[in-house]
């Protein structure tokens, strides 16, 4: 049989390895983390979190199966790896707020219906969480505007949270 039918059988093997993988995990994974209570965007990040990691193996797999040498896989995989050290040290980046949306997933009590009030005389924003995800927390705000705020942002300011989804009332000057 030629060598290039070998290769594309090893592919579609890996392929099918990777698809059968990825849902027996993101089955496994959301089973479990249903069981901690966890809420249902942590459980999304967390089984995002298993798609990167899967859907990265299998392109290793299929670089070994096509040709590429050991130094140049392992290039490839320092190259991703270093990417990420950086993100740990980055202050502005795009890597920051993925590397914050972990951090902020793991250590951070915000979650989704909390009420979030910026402690900071420069911004002036406050609103219940509706969304997280890599990059970004969205708050509504009382006025039913909708504010992105960068997830690093939290690391680099304070918030006041509240965890009831009732908004405070109203003060009255």
């Amino acid at each position: 049989m030629n060598s290039f039918y070998i290769q594309i059988i090893e592919s579609l093997i890996i392929l099918g390895c990777y698809i059968i993988l990825y849902f027996i995990f993101k089955t496994g994974i959301n089973n479990f983390l249903k069981k901690t209570r966890l809420e249902r965007s942590r459980r999304k990040m967390a089984i995002r979190a298993i798609q990167l990691f899967t859907t990265l193996t299998a392109i290793i797999l299929l670089t070994g199966v096509w040709g590429f040498k050991q130094n140049e896989i392992a290039l490839f995989a320092s190259s991703i790896l270093t990417a990420l050290g950086i993100a740990f040290f980055a202050q502005w980046s795009l890597l920051s707020n993925i590397t914050s949306s972990i951090l902020i997933f793991f250590n951070h009590p915000l979650k989704l219906g909390d009420y979030v009030k910026v402690l900071h005389k420069d911004y002036h924003y406050e609103g219940e969480v509706t969304e997280m995800n890599y990059f970004f927390v969205h708050i509504k705000t009382n006025d039913n505007e909708i504010i992105t705020i960068p997830n690093s942002h939290f690391f680099e300011k304070s918030f006041s949270v509240t965890e009831n989804k009732e908004k405070p009332k109203e003060t009255i000057k």
